[in-house]
């Protein structure tokens, strides 16, 4: 019946698919009048969250350090005094001080975001941007291009291929690389596999894919913004008074630390529209949520009424009086 209730809280907002995984099951299933449930939907900015888990996959495979410097690997750099300073972490801890791609919809090609300028320090400020998931595409193909193609090949195979997650359509740039920043579409009985992966800390069955000590990097947050992990937004405080001048900060996502009902260990995937991919390791669930409208929110910017609260208080069959406020997309 919590299901059903946030199914329908769902489809009121253009919600397309619904699933819920309890323990590696499926106990809910909904779908829209009309939504083929095969076909592949464009998840936007949750496909980030890929690159968080490509990352430490890489970390696991001694291709990479979290901490290391960028110019290990983009060497011209070099010359740069800030931008020789910046770590692999901290872009995708979109800390980085790299603001390039920072409108909605634009996806910088791998040259272009190599060339986005610095607005901030190394590690002193939050900034929700493309450009830091590109520099981190264009590490990891020249760190891959002796292996592999590129990137995406080696996440097929080393991660992908493994849980059975079967990607409908992967948008690549003018220089022919996949974009780590946007452009993932997946059918939600597919997306769902990436968060199984995550509950289960990296194990697929018996078997360990990814080390969970390499993929719990992927969700811990930085000391200016704690809510955002390696490419994962996280259940956290912010520090006291930064919320209202991170604007990126909320994008459209709900502070939910004051609720005690929110799993504290929630970490999520979330995209233009309100794409959602909820995960809990300690309560055990899974939960993916797309909706339409993905292309004029990030065209327009759109505001959607939908709430995360809203939804997981109907899901988790909480009591929580109703909130009115809509904040933008611009995933």
């Amino acid at each position: 019946e919590a299901c059903a209730r946030a199914a329908e809280y769902s489809s009121r907002h253009q919600g397309l698919s619904l699933i819920v995984q309890v323990n590696g099951r499926r106990m809910f299933e909904h779908h829209a009048p009309g939504v083929d449930m095969e076909r592949p939907h464009d998840v936007a900015s949750g496909t980030k969250s890929f690159a968080g888990v490509l990352a430490a996959a890489a970390a696991a495979d001694g291709l990479l350090q979290f901490d290391e410097p960028v110019v290990e690997t983009i060497e011209e750099w070099r010359a740069d005094p800030v931008k020789s300073r910046i770590t692999i972490r901290q872009l995708l801890h979109l800390v980085s001080g790299l603001a390039g791609g920072s409108k909605p919809g634009h996806i910088p090609e791998y040259e272009e975001a190599l060339q986005a300028p610095s607005v901030s320090e190394p590690g002193a400020r939050f900034h929700y941007a493309n450009a830091p998931f590109q520099v981190f595409g264009e590490i990891m193909r020249r760190k891959l291009r002796a292996l592999v193609e590129d990137p995406l090949v080696y996440l097929q195979a080393r991660v992908l291929d493994a849980i059975g997650l079967r990607v409908g359509r992967w948008r690549r740039g003018r220089d022919g690389q996949p974009s780590w920043a946007s452009g993932a579409s997946l059918a939600a009985r597919e997306w769902v596999k990436l968060g199984e992966l995550v509950r289960e800390e990296g194990r697929q069955s018996d078997r360990e894919l990814i080390p969970a000590a390499s993929l719990r990097e992927c969700f811990q947050g930085s000391a200016d913004n704690p809510a955002y992990g390696l490419a994962w937004w996280l259940n956290a405080p912010l520090p006291p008074g930064r919320r209202p001048v991170l604007r990126q900060a909320t994008l459209g996502l709900d502070d939910l630390w004051a609720d005690p009902w929110v799993p504290r260990d929630l970490v999520y995937a979330a995209g233009a529209a309100k794409q959602r991919l909820y995960v809990s390791r300690k309560e055990g669930w899974v939960a993916v949520r797309q909706a339409g409208g993905v292309h004029a929110a990030l065209a327009h910017g759109e505001r959607s009424p939908f709430s995360d609260r809203e939804f997981l208080s109907r899901l988790l069959d909480a009591e929580v009086a109703p909130t009115t406020a809509a904040v933008p997309d611009g995933h």
